[in-house]
């Protein structure tokens, strides 16, 4: 019985191969086609299934789609690990750069709200005659793809949430997973030509986090309060018709920890860093171009601003040329401006952080530090530009805590109580702290340090004790000074009165 059934199924086989060969080689393409859209046709009428497809490339360039690349990340992350053929490709700036996916012609399945849906990695060649075997590089006539295939009744749920879920996801953890870039600006006669850009970068390495940061725990979960707010706050900001951007302005004495904020921010945030140089842009043209080529998810970063322009004065400035009765001489202005590096005005800063080009992309951190806040237009740091003002204060006890973990890995000890009550006293910023906790040799301990600092802690006690007596004295002096004048001109007014009575007449 066996036997016959196998012969049977033999010859049943060959029929259908020689009427498919038939079918090719006699019978004309066009007739072939439209016979083979009609059985396509009988087929779909009775399939419950329907396929999407997903080009790896797409567009008349052949760009590289985004949703190919979106969903390779999502599988691979997700699904993969159930395909049994795998392959292992190496992904530039990513924190995992050897990524493994499902090889070509294999096929895993995916669960979403119940509903079971099944992907295949797919490879077609369009001129097989072209393979060359002996190319180190694959064909340039295979196409990549991959295909979904779902019932027909979830359709909707499908179309709807699950392929925007899969590319949101995909996206997601693409970022989550890639290396952060530190970017700075380039002149401008270096962003034109082949391969040239107008931000070049490298991968951003800083080691701040918030956990090593030095300053006090409540002050730093109101920091990341706000930051998470504003991460998540994509819908809200739509709600108000506000672009979805924030600033903070980081002021504070020198080495207060400004720099390692925006590091910790960045790391939090998981976004890249633009540390802006005005002095490299020419004007505000250049200005809105470069905020222009700034994607989402990043900070743009402005540090010392009010070193980095005269931008402080030139309100003043404009308004003494327009009080004084002797303008100056055309000529002379021209020149004094040529000679400037950079012509970025107030105006087109102001219209960088919150102007109507600023709106273009979203989920955007502007930062700028400093440590003279009051030599800043009012202008510039009102809120609504900057946001949030954060204030990077001198060492108080809670910092040196979070200091003596990082670099001695100790939390407590008896020195603490005494360098807590000198810290009330003086004002040490918490990289001078940090100096005098590190140890120089493999000789000092955890307790040489902490003297250490105990005696860098007396001694600018002691400096900040005689700097207000010296204050104190010169201002004793000065009002003695005063008080002298006031009675000399008082002497002299009486002097001057007797005269004026003796020259009347009058005894």
């Amino acid at each position: 019985m066996m036997g016959e059934l196998w012969g049977q199924m033999g010859s049943v086989m060959a029929t259908v191969v020689f009427m498919y060969t038939i079918f090719e080689r006699f019978f004309p393409p066009t007739i072939r086609d439209r016979l083979q859209a009609y059985a396509q046709k009988l087929t779909n009428h009775f399939n419950p299934y329907i396929q999407i497809t997903f080009p790896e490339f797409s567009g008349e360039r052949l760009k590289k789609s985004e949703a190919y690349t979106a969903i390779q990340t999502y599988l691979s992350a997700n699904s993969s690990q159930r395909a049994k053929k795998l392959k292992a490709e190496v992904v530039k700036d990513s924190q995992t750069p050897l990524v493994l996916s499902m090889d070509d012609n294999e096929e895993i399945t995916d669960e979403f709200q119940g509903v079971k849906v099944w992907w295949s990695a797919n490879k077609v060649s369009s001129n097989p005659q072209r393979y060359n075997p002996f190319s180190y590089y694959g064909s340039s006539d295979e196409k990549r793809f991959y295909k979904l295939t779902f019932h027909k009744s979830y359709r909707d749920i499908i179309t709807m949430s699950y392929i925007k879920h899969v590319l949101e996801e995909g996206k997601e953890i693409e970022m989550s997973n890639r290396q952060l870039k530190l970017y700075t600006n380039n002149p401008s006669s270096g962003w034109y030509g082949y391969k040239q850009s107008k931000w070049s970068h490298i991968v951003f390495e800083h080691p701040a986090s918030f956990e090593t940061l030095a300053m006090d725990q409540k002050r730093k979960e109101d920091i990341l309060k706000d930051l998470v707010k504003f991460k998540k706050g994509k819908d809200y900001y739509a709600k108000i018709g506000k672009a979805w951007k924030r600033g903070y302005l980081l002021y504070g004495p020198p080495g207060t920890g400004k720099s390692t904020m925006i590091a910790a921010i960045a790391k939090f945030m998981n976004y890249d860093v633009y540390d802006l140089e005005l002095t490299a842009v020419k004007d505000n043209n250049e200005l809105r171009k470069l905020l222009i080529e700034t994607p989402s998810k990043s900070i743009t970063v402005i540090e010392d601003i009010d070193c980095s322009l005269d931008l402080t004065g030139q309100r003043k400035q404009k308004k003494e040329e327009v009080e004084s009765e002797e303008p100056k001489d055309p000529m002379r202005r021209n020149e004094e401006e040529s000679s400037k590096s950079s012509k970025v005005t107030l105006s087109g800063l102001l219209n960088f952080i919150d102007g109507i080009w600023s709106a273009c992309g979203g989920e955007r951190i502007i930062i700028f530090t400093t440590n003279y806040v009051e030599k800043l237009d009012p202008a510039l740091i009102r809120r609504g530009r900057m946001d949030k003002h954060i204030e990077m204060s001198y060492c108080c006890y809670d910092s040196f805590k979070v200091l003596a973990k990082n670099y001695l890995d100790v939390e407590s000890h008896l020195l603490f109580g005494r360098i807590g009550r000198l810290l009330e006293d003086t004002e040490m910023s918490p990289a001078d702290v940090a100096e005098n906790l590190m140890p120089t040799s493999v000789d000092e301990d955890v307790e040489i340090c902490l003297e250490k600092l105990i005696k860098a802690l007396e001694k600018n006690k002691e400096e900040k004790a005689r700097k207000k007596a010296e204050e104190e004295a010169q201002k004793k002096l000065e009002e003695k000074e005063k008080e002298e004048s006031t009675k000399m001109k008082e002497m002299s007014k009486e002097k001057t009165r007797e005269n004026v009575v003796k020259e009347n007449g009058f005894c």
